[in-house]
């Protein structure tokens, strides 16, 4: 029997993907829910698994485009599968060495022509052909002359080609490759953020050292108590981050044409940085979850993407986007709105810097923190509001974030 194996809907509003790379090869035997194949949609990798066993033919090539219920190979459910290894191919039958037959000898190459000697004239430009190559720039000594003697003439200048640089040696190859349609759709998505919207973006600093002590106080603790799970930052800042969104509305609300749409719940999306490149999967109902729950699904999350088994509906329905470009270095940068959101909240990379305290000079690790946010909806106060919103909280953590009790709030 032969079964035709055809694209399945990756989800809503999805219509077409793109065949990443086959896993297999044209009439290779597959075992039922083998990955056979990556697709590419305009928002996920995602992998094609056999829907029976047997012999596969492949019906589209690595970076086409397909419908979504098109056929893209087909499997013969009734071919029995191959035995383990394979006969060794019968060896060539050696050729019996005939006897060499004398060839003639060739005949001594004519001697080659003497160069010219070389005279006054050599390498030498016309007047004409001067004026070119100063205008030009280039050095005489660098063209080759093919009047008499070997003189420059006014050709040699004309089609003379001043020199790129001075040849290395080194490897100087390219390579064009297409880009995936989710990196294709990351592109047209950012190119779009810039230009539909009203981006600006305001920053501010934070002190780390109160998150620090916490950290260093209660982070063995928790990851003891809580299977591996870290206390990382991401929960502190996904904390702060629900806190202001429900002090400032706006923030946490989209434009949809003449109508602004506000949420009570805020789905956090998260950029991670995965295999395929940067995805965003979404931490839903953050504001309800405790410094664990964040912390465990940003990890299963995170695991997924790593894995490339992140889904459509894992990156679908965010609210606001929380970026840390910390972890790759980067000590200020402006954030690209992840749209339709009117907000994104980038991080930054911890430094230790000379602050003044009370009236004094003090080192503390400090981080740099970045609010892009859509002028059309959010206005100066509430996106400055926002931004110190968050600043009080990860400076002032005990009170603001786990109510003067963190062993409570840590679940230990």
């Amino acid at each position: 029997m032969i079964l035709e194996m055809k694209v399945p809907s990756p989800g809503e509003s999805i219509t077409e993907v793109e065949i990443a790379t086959w896993l297999v090869k044209d009439g290779d035997y597959v075992e039922k829910d083998q990955a056979i194949a990556e697709v590419d949609s305009d928002k996920a990798t995602l992998e094609l698994p056999a829907e029976a066993a047997g012999i596969i033919t492949l019906k589209a090539e690595e970076g086409d485009a397909v419908k979504v219920g098109q056929v893209v190979c087909l499997i013969d459910t009734g071919a029995a599968k191959p035995a383990g290894g394979t006969a060794p191919a019968p060896a060539a039958e050696e050729k019996k060495e005939e006897p060499k037959k004398e060839e003639p000898k060739a005949a001594a190459p004519a001697p080659a022509p003497a160069a010219p000697a070389a005279t006054y004239a050599t390498g030498t430009p016309s007047p004409a052909a001067k004026k070119i190559l100063d205008e030009k720039a280039i050095d005489p000594a660098t063209v080759t002359g093919t009047g008499k003697g070997g003189r420059i003439t006014k050709d040699d200048a004309v089609n003379a080609k001043a020199s790129m640089g001075t040849p290395t040696g080194g490897n100087r190859s390219s390579e064009r490759t297409k880009l995936s349609m989710l990196r294709r759709k990351v592109a047209e998505r950012l190119v779009a953020a810039k230009n539909e919207t009203a981006m600006l973006t305001t920053f501010n600093e934070v002190n780390m050292t109160p998150i620090n002590n916490i950290r260093n106080e209660y982070k063995d603790a928790f990851k003891a108590k809580h299977g591996g799970v870290s206390l990382g930052y991401m929960s502190f800042f996904t904390k702060a981050v629900t806190r202001a969104l429900q002090l400032f509305p706006d923030v946490n609300s989209m434009i949809d044409g003449d109508f602004k749409t506000s949420y009570d719940f805020c789905d956090i999306s998260i950029a991670v940085s995965g295999p395929k490149g940067l995805m965003v999967p979404v931490v839903r109902n953050a504001e309800a979850l405790t410094f664990r729950g964040i912390e465990a699904e940003i990890k299963r999350l995170a695991l997924r993407a790593r894995d490339g088994q992140i889904t459509v509906d894992d990156m679908t329905g965010g609210t606001f986007t929380i970026t840390n470009g910390g972890v790759f270095g980067s000590m200020l940068s402006t954030p690209i709105i992840n749209p339709p959101q009117s907000g994104i909240l980038g991080m930054h990379n911890i430094i230790e810097r000379p602050i003044a305290v009370n009236g004094k000079v003090e080192i503390h690790p400090m981080m740099y923190v970045a609010l892009s946010y859509d002028h059309r909806i959010i206005d100066g106060r509430e996106s400055v509001g926002f931004l110190v919103a968050v600043k009080e909280a990860l400076e002032n953590p005990m009170e603001l974030l786990m109510d003067n009790n963190p062993k409570k709030a840590l679940e230990l």
